[in-house]
């Protein structure tokens, strides 16, 4: 039997719309990247630089985006070979949970096929932390 917050994620997808499915994306990154280990101050640096590209193109309070310069920029600036295996061993455990949720095991299907995105999108939950922090 599938974890309860998967369940619920599958609930939204199926219920959901394309943001539904980057929002899944995000969070299951992120529950992955617990996984994945980053030193404070490299973390705190990356974010904090990530944050400045985020509010130098305007608004920072708006939407984040996997393509975007900021996301871009801190995934590439915690890039390290050895993170990716992390993330991927991970997202591939979650996907072993997620058996018959058919859209949560899509998305977790898409990560694993495409692991610069799934980079990207664990970037893109520390990014969305940071900011979900000031609140």
């Amino acid at each position: 039997m599938p974890a309860p917050w998967l369940a619920d994620l599958e609930r939204t997808l199926a219920e959901g719309d394309e943001d539904s499915l980057a929002v899944a994306v995000v969070v299951l990154a992120s529950v992955a990247g617990v996984e994945v280990p980053l030193d404070g101050e490299e973390r705190a640096g990356a974010v904090r630089r990530a944050l400045l590209l985020l509010a130098a193109g305007g608004d920072p309070s708006r939407g984040l985006d996997l393509g975007g310069r900021a996301v871009r920029a801190l995934a590439t600036d915690l890039d390290e070979p050895e993170r990716h295996e992390i993330l991927a061993s991970a997202l591939a455990e979650i996907a072993s949970e997620a058996q018959g949720l058919p859209h949560v095991s899509e998305a977790l299907r898409g990560l694993v096929d495409a692991p610069d995105v799934a980079w990207r999108a664990y970037a893109c939950s520390l990014l969305a932390d940071a900011l979900g922090a000031d609140d």
